[in-house]
């Protein structure tokens, strides 16, 4: 199992510069580090025999619809370009206007992609070529997308009571409207999900890539939080680490929050000053190949924590250290945000901060989410937030809030709560929020 490794520790009130080569996080795997060749990578179509299996159909049709073009309301300005990221899992292109069909049977893979536009090739540049994407991409077949509706036809004709799977209703092409009695729109998005929970070990690399980067990234902050005279300089110095690594696009918006900016989880408007201020939160990592990292560090600005922001770090850090070192393949994850919420609770007990109440008194009251309002961490994988397959981590939710609203533990058992297996990388991000 690939876990987040333990944070930089800031010990003794404060942090010598020289150390910075010491930060690092990681995806710790057993064994040594192994460098994959592209004759290790992951292919689409393993991919793709993975969710055929998790469909559990012998024979259908699979259709994904990548990301189109588009241009910005009354504007001509291209929205900027994010690939579907179910349409990657299984095509690894990167590119839009494409689309592709998969047949579970003969397990051909078939890649859709625009024809040449001369007109926009003076503009824009060539778009890949038929051989380039056969020699690149590993699939069966690569034809334009003024194809895809004659062959989806042909295929529909000899297999006339089998069905053709999408991935929502609204992706099916228009030009299918005559078949529509054999789309089906409800299993393939369950099915993907599934499949995606358990990562490759080649993709376990691109994630260890797009961490490494990352975490360079934040070096690069904490050394130069003595010069910085604002949010935005942080978050500027952040992206430009991560573009000269090749890492052009964030995982998620950067949050770079000082003082009170901190405790908003989501805080994104990074422009405020940071004099007068002791603590700034940075909430920032790229992708790689469209595999995401996730890191949060909170940083003293001054170089040195105050004795009160030292013992809140040094309980935070018990926390995460505690879920790390019991995580395995067994193991419910509620369990293991409920030992971190049991350590912040103590944490915050023994330094005054709760009182009037024993600690099984405030954890009943439901105290201790005030102090810790997010859930202990989420899947990672193609989003910064990945799909949690068929049962949920913590709770089912909708993806902008399943990492923040917690509920009160269930009573015991937990059989409706998914239990930790090798393959999955997750992340455990405890924290304790004081705004002032």
């Amino acid at each position: 199992m690939a876990v987040e490794s333990l944070p930089f520790q800031l010990r003794a009130n404060s942090f010598d510069l020289a150390e910075l080569d010491s930060i690092h996080i990681s995806l710790d795997a057993p064994g040594q580090f192994v460098k994959y060749t592209d004759a290790d990578q992951d292919t689409a179509k393993e991919h793709a025999l993975k969710v055929a299996k998790h469909l559990g159909v012998q024979k259908g049709l699979i259709y994904l619809l990548g990301t189109q073009s588009a241009s910005a309301e009354d504007s001509d300005r291209e929205l900027p370009f994010r690939q579907r990221r179910y349409f990657y899992y299984l095509s690894g292109v990167d590119f839009p206007d494409c689309s592709l069909t998969y047949d579970i049977e003969t397990t051909k893979l078939t890649l859709y992609i625009p024809a040449p536009e001369p007109s926009k090739i003076i503009w824009l540049g060539p778009t890949p070529s038929i051989q380039e994407c056969l020699d690149k991409y590993e699939v069966d077949q690569v034809s334009y997308t003024c194809e895809l509706r004659n062959h989806i036809f042909k295929w529909a004709a000899s297999n006339s009571h089998q069905k053709i799977f999408l991935l929502h209703p609204t992706h099916a092409p228009p030009s299918l409207a005559s078949i529509t009695t054999n789309l089906d729109a409800t299993v393939l998005q369950p099915a993907m999900d599934e499949a995606r929970v358990i990562k490759s070990a080649y993709e376990i690399t691109l994630l260890r890539r797009a961490n490494a980067i990352s975490s360079s990234a934040h070096r690069h902050v904490l050394a130069s939080l003595h010069s910085a005279t604002n949010e935005t300089h942080l978050e500027a110095l952040f992206i430009q680490t991560c573009i000269a690594k090749h890492a052009k696009k964030q995982a998620y918006a950067p949050i770079v929050g000082s003082g009170e900016n901190a405790s908003t989880l989501h805080y994104e408007a990074n422009n405020e000053d940071l004099a007068g201020r002791e603590l700034v939160c940075l909430d920032a990592s790229c992708e790689w190949e469209c595999y995401a990292a996730d890191i949060t560090r909170t940083f003293p600005i001054s170089g040195t924590f105050s004795p009160e922001a030292a013992a809140i770090y040094e309980i935070v850090t018990e926390m995460q250290t505690r879920c790390i070192e019991a995580l395995e393949p067994g193991v419910i994850f509620r369990d293991l945000h409920d030992l971190a919420m049991e350590s912040g609770i103590r944490g915050l007990l023994r330094l005054g901060i709760l009182k009037n109440g024993t600690y099984e008194e405030i954890r009943e009251a439901g105290t201790g989410r005030l102090f810790f309002p997010h859930g202990l961490g989420h899947h990672l994988g193609l989003e910064t937030h990945d799909v949690d397959g068929a049962h949920p981590l913590l709770v089912a939710a909708t993806p902008c809030t399943a990492s923040l609203a917690v509920p009160p533990p269930p009573p015991p058992p937990y059989t409706h709560r998914r239990k930790l297996e090798a393959g999955m990388v997750l992340t455990v991000e405890p924290g304790i929020y004081i705004s002032r």
